[in-house]
């Protein structure tokens, strides 16, 4: 009884990437992919995603570390409030990043007018709404993997002598590199696929803030085989994310 419902789901999720698969311009595939435009929108997905994930590397796994090893009054909110990204629209996230770092909000006045520094609209802006949806992936993998490591290595590095920075650095973080790296990972990927938060908090301009994921709105409404291509691009990113992280998934207890 349930083998029929099971391909139906299967069937679900399956056709819709078939149907690129199979629209597809192969013969024009090399010549799409080689255009300024798309060179462009993958150069700046790349480097934004990249460095987005760097700065979620910095300062989430000193959060997930925090949410993982130290009690404190609140930890609960503290946790839910850093997993809120996960289920909030994008584009709220990127409302709520206007209202806070545009060049009227919160703190960006402040730096508009103390700095000069305007993100909105700008590279920075693409890098920031993309940290602010995929950080929660990294923190919550981190904070898995500090919670299943075996504290007693770092209790006995500990009693040798050693500093808590010492211990993080050379006991700690060697036993949680696994989980930092799938988190990274996830982030990453993430990152590259954001487009809610992008388009709202930094707009849609070529060379500037328009990655992949705004390239392929563009290009539907112009040029759908160009959209096709696009999405061949991230659909291929998305599997190599996935393949590589199916021992880790399947694995784990």
């Amino acid at each position: 009884m349930l083998v029929l419902p099971a391909v139906l789901g299967l069937a679900f999720l399956v056709l819709p990437l078939a149907g690129l698969l199979i629209r597809a311009p192969w013969p024009t595939l090399l010549t799409r992919l080689a255009q300024p435009q798309v060179l462009e929108a993958l150069r700046l997905s790349l480097v934004c995603a990249t460095v987005a994930t760097a700065v979620c590397l910095l300062f989430g796994v000193p959060l997930a570390w925090l949410l993982a090893r130290v009690s404190f009054p609140g930890r609960r909110m503290v946790r839910a409030l850093v997993t809120v990204p996960l289920v909030l629209p994008p584009v709220v996230g990127g409302v709520a990043l206007l209202l806070v770092l545009g060049r009227r909000g919160l703190i960006g006045e402040w730096l508009d007018t103390t700095f000069g520094i305007t993100l909105p609209f700008t590279t920075a802006g693409v890098v920031i709404a993309e940290a602010f949806v995929a950080m929660p992936f990294l923190v919550i993998s981190v904070e898995g993997a500090l919670r299943g490591a075996d504290q007693r290595f770092e209790e006995a590095a500990a009693t040798l002598g050693a500093s808590r920075w010492t211990v993080f650095r050379r006991v700690t973080l060697p036993l949680i590199m696994p989980g930092v790296v799938a988190g990274a990972v996830l982030c990453w990927a993430r990152a590259l696929g954001e487009f809610g938060a992008t388009i709202t908090f930094a707009g849609n301009f070529p060379g500037t803030t328009r990655t992949m994921p705004l390239a392929v709105y563009l290009a539907l409404e112009t040029e759908p085989e160009a959209a096709i291509v696009l999405s061949l691009v991230l659909l291929a990113v998305s599997v190599i994310i996935l393949a590589s992280l199916r021992d880790r998934w399947v694995n784990s207890p």
